[in-house]
């Protein structure tokens, strides 16, 4: 069928063209296959305990983006443009940059962006004082010149206990519809951060209490001012409600969209990329690869969410990485949707990440199972992954789970080679190196 397209623009129901090495092409947008979403059921139980946490300590400040609370469509009037409403509250209004062809993030209403908050969430996402043992800080799962991943195969918490799936990158985190690798209705920032805060299962940062964490900080000089000016209307403004708030705001500043092909695809520069790197963008964008289906749009993910997009759309999906019971199972805990739905039909769906800077934030998959891109490539070629002996023996390819896209691909060498370029043109060395994502205590 030829090229597809590959970007979205901030309006909503529309799509770029996407421009190929000969010419560009314009076709239709491809739309998501509902039967291969996940269900969203409010109903459905709650991952782990850890997730439990949250509510208690965000009371009903959250909005969700599924109607469930405030309205989601309700957020800041930050622009590219460099103008900025008033912030009801105080503080500076926070005015985006951002690359050719991106949306303005969606932001809660409850939680406007301000320079403030954004420099608060960026010192505290540096700070180990984050972690209960004082060994750990947002900024050691997420690194920086990683594209914050931390190239671990599974993350390690602060105590030393090994996680079962790895650590996703955050570039572009802002723009994610919903969070964490199976999690179908982890939808904002501020909910999120309690998980890894709070959670005993695994054990990530270990905090123990509200008041253990809230007398730290209120104990630094340096927070109290950060807390006062972030939240000026606040006369304690030293929370964990503001602490996620703050954290929310500075994540949502993480944002990659300035890679060579950025610069071909979005502002012209036919010298950026290399002719290689062009064909593989054709390959990925052909019916003979299908990748375009999961990683579509600026943020090259079929999962994303921005300011006025008229609905959300998650879908997660099985690539057939296991089948250990002949049905289609994947090894416990990481059985990914299902986790959460216990809906037999959600065995080992996961959500697609973006391709954003990917040749650097190996190893892949959840649970970071293949080692190098040319592995990922042997997987889908496949059709599957098949595991020969072991615990988790069995024919990806043969499960009934499969994502119906997920089919064996008779992959040539020079088709390889093409591929491995256009994902190396992915990488954001700007954004690896951005002064404003650094850490703020090595300034």
């Amino acid at each position: 069928m030829g090229l597809r397209r590959l970007r979205e623009p901030a309006r909503v129901g529309r799509c770029f063209v996407a421009l190929a090495a000969a010419a560009a092409v314009a076709l239709g947008c491809s739309s998501t296959n509902p039967t291969r979403s996940a269900t969203v059921d409010a109903s459905a139980p709650r991952e782990d305990a850890s997730v439990r946490t949250e509510d208690a300590a965000l009371g009903a400040e959250g909005g969700r983006r599924d109607g469930a609370g405030p309205d989601a469509r309700s957020v800041t009037d930050a622009n590219t443009s460099g103008d900025a409403a008033p912030v009801d509250g105080g503080g500076t209004p926070y005015v985006w940059n951002l690359p050719t062809g991106f949306p303005v993030p969606a932001v809660p209403a409850d939680n406007p962006m301000t320079v403030e908050k954004v420099t608060l969430g960026r010192y505290l996402f540096y700070d180990r004082q984050l972690s209960s043992n004082g060994q750990e800080a947002c900024a050691g799962c997420h690194v920086q010149k990683l594209a914050f991943t931390d190239g671990l195969a599974r993350a390690v918490g602060s105590t030393g206990q090994l996680h079962p799936r790895s650590a996703m990158s955050l570039a572009n985190v802002g723009y994610m519809a919903t969070l964490t690798w199976g999690h179908p209705f982890m939808f904002e920032l501020e909910r999120q951060a309690i998980v890894p805060m709070f959670g005993a299962d695994p054990v990530e940062l270990g905090l123990i209490s509200n008041q253990q964490i809230e007398d730290r900080l209120a104990g630094s000089a340096l927070y109290r001012e950060l807390f006062a000016a972030a939240f000026p209307g606040d006369a304690a403004p030293i929370t964990v409600g503001n602490l996620t708030r703050a954290l929310a705001s500075f994540e949502r500043t993480i944002v990659s969209g300035h890679s060579p092909f950025d610069a071909y695809l979005y502002r012209g520069d036919t010298s950026a990329v290399s002719a290689s790197a062009l064909r593989g963008y054709a390959l990925f964008n052909s019916e003979k690869f299908e990748c375009f289906h999961c990683h579509q749009g600026f943020d090259l993910s079929d999962q994303t969410y921005w300011q006025d997009k008229a609905f959300l759309v998650a879908p997660f999906h099985n690539t057939a990485l296991y089948d250990i019971d002949g049905h289609g199972a994947y090894p416990a805990p990481n059985t990914g949707v299902y986790n959460v739905t216990k809906k037999p039909e959600d065995m080992g769906k996961f959500r697609a990440p973006t391709l954003r800077n990917i040749a650097i934030t190996a190893p892949y998959m959840h649970d970071g199972s293949i080692p190098t891109l040319d592995g990922v490539l042997d997987h889908y070629a496949a059709g599957g992954r098949t595991i020969a002996s072991g615990p988790n023996a069995g024919v990806g390819s043969a499960s009934p789970l499969r994502d119906v896209l997920i089919r064996p691909i008779d992959m040539t060498a020079d088709e390889r080679t093409d591929i491995l370029a256009f994902f190396d043109s992915l990488t954001d060395t700007e954004f690896l190196t951005d002064p404003a994502l650094s850490d703020p205590f090595h300034d």
